[in-house]
């Protein structure tokens, strides 16, 4: 139904209902509509003014399209008026409407009036991370830098994550302003992007560079290079940090995994203390690997190929070098079925362990728990980035060595069309790279890897593109 171009009269209203094939949702639909086309406001608020002279009254869900499209034009006294409507009719608000009010008003010269709505939602739900981002940006627009950093930090207080788009906008707003404290706050910025293995786009890195290159009486230089493969900074000369776990590193993390996230509550949610058990003892009794392999998730590698295809080509790619791999399955795929094949599994168990858990387990403990029991040398496959397990990690140290580990020690298994055959990457891409791919700073030096797209989902690929930034 399309939506008319100028306000109508009641009994042209009704009209157009009537014709209407469902004239029960006649009016939710023509909102949603009036929404899509941006429709102009006094074609809404004409039918909005219809619908209270016949039935009495708005609904709630009718008064939210309105002021979806009040907000999309910024029609900032109408959004007020909507939200004075509604504080009157209803006692509480639904996200979705605070989500609307929050974003309409803060970015209007009313900005003030969504902080005291921030301050309302806190009192009966979390405020989601819109909510939050809509406040910043307007603090930050407005020059009130102080403002916007205490809504950061409590936005993190909250784990809420935040988007790249904002942490950019810190940068970008920014720009050319002296004081030491809001120095401190943006390089926390980076810091942030450093223990959660973020890497910013190119346009999020062009603004660190311009906000690096404005500071006032500094005197920071900033180029963009390639690091070499020894970890050498060719701009600046720097060795970047080892992206090796020291000894004593490596047994922290390995004692801290097994407590928190082994032990802890959340590996026992999908499988029984006597299954892993079990498996710790298959696992004793084999050690050491040097490769284990989610194998469920690898056999969805191609979609178009059988799944024990998918494994066997994996397999048979990882056990070149002689490797010892243990593969990490279900019960279900020693059932003959058309994605199993019973002989193609027989050729792969003489290849590698395989270890059979029950349909119901979760991979992930399994997987941590071999590779960190077979030593440093050994590297684990899957396309799971683990996130799950490094919030299990009771402290920052801790979750920045399971990273870092990580980063190390992950293989991703990318299928190569070209070649029609499985080929490896590592984690850390090869040539294996001895420097470790995280923003790091020496003070009077800093180093940020970044990605040429921008991608909000996390990726154990690493960037091989470089800005460095030193003080002269």
């Amino acid at each position: 139904v399309q939506p008319p171009e100028k306000p109508l009269q009641a009994e042209e209203w009704n009209k157009l209902r009537e014709s209407f094939r469902s004239p029960e949702i006649f009016e939710e639909v023509m909102f949603n509509n009036m929404v899509r086309c941006n429709s102009p406001i006094d074609v809404a608020k004409s039918l909005l003014t219809h619908v209270a002279k016949s039935n009495g009254d708005v609904t709630y869900n009718l008064l939210v399209k309105y002021l979806a499209l009040c907000v999309q034009q910024g029609q900032t006294s109408e959004i007020r008026d909507v939200y004075d409507i509604m504080k009157i009719r209803f006692k509480i608000l639904e996200s979705g409407a605070y989500n609307l009010l929050i974003k309409g008003l803060s970015n209007s010269d009313q900005w003030r009036m969504a902080l005291t709505l921030l301050e309302e939602v806190k009192k009966i739900m979390i405020p989601s991370r819109t909510n939050y981002e809509s406040c910043i940006k307007a603090a930050s627009r407005h020059q009130e830098m102080n403002l916007a950093f205490e809504l950061y930090h409590e936005m993190l207080a909250k784990d809420l994550v935040p988007t790249l788009d904002v942490l950019q906008a810190f940068f970008d707003f920014c720009r050319g302003m002296k004081g030491a404290e809001l120095q401190k706050e943006l390089f926390g910025i980076l810091l942030y992007l450093r223990d959660n293995q973020i890497y910013p786009h190119k346009t999020f890195m062009r603004s660190i560079k311009l906000w690096f290159e404005s500071i006032p009486g500094e005197n920071w230089r900033t180029r963009l290079t390639n690091i070499k493969d020894s970890g050498l900074c060719p701009v600046c000369n720097h060795q970047l940090e080892d992206s090796d776990l020291t000894e004593a590193e490596y047994n922290n993390l390995r004692e801290r995994i097994i407590k928190d996230v082994i032990h802890g509550t959340d590996t026992f949610r999908k499988t029984s203390p006597q299954e892993f058990e079990a498996f710790q003892k298959f696992v004793e009794n084999r050690l050491p690997f040097d490769i284990v392999i989610d194998g469920l998730n690898v056999s969805h590698l191609k979609s178009r190929k059988m799944q024990c295809e998918n494994l066997f080509d994996a397999v048979n790619c990882l056990a070149k070098e002689n490797a010892r791999l243990l593969v990490l399955g279900r019960k279900h795929m020693l059932a003959n079925s058309s994605h199993w094949k019973r002989e193609i599994m027989k050729e792969m168990q003489n290849k590698a362990d395989f270890f059979f858990a029950e349909n119901i387990s979760e991979d992930d403990a399994f997987l941590l728990y071999a590779t960190l029991q077979s030593g440093k040398h050994c590297k684990f496959v899957t396309r799971d980035f683990l996130r799950d397990h490094k919030a299990c990690l009771s402290d920052s140290k801790t979750r920045h060595l399971f990273r870092k580990w990580q980063r190390g020690h992950q293989i991703a298994l990318i299928y190569c069309v070209k070649s029609k055959k499985v080929f490896l990457s590592v984690f850390i891409q090869q040539p294996a790279l001895r420097y470790d791919c995280v923003v790091q700073t020496t003070g009077d030096t800093w180093h940020i890897p970044y990605k040429d797209t921008f991608d909000e989902k996390y990726s154990y690929q690493v960037p091989r593109k470089w800005l460095c930034i030193q003080q002269k």
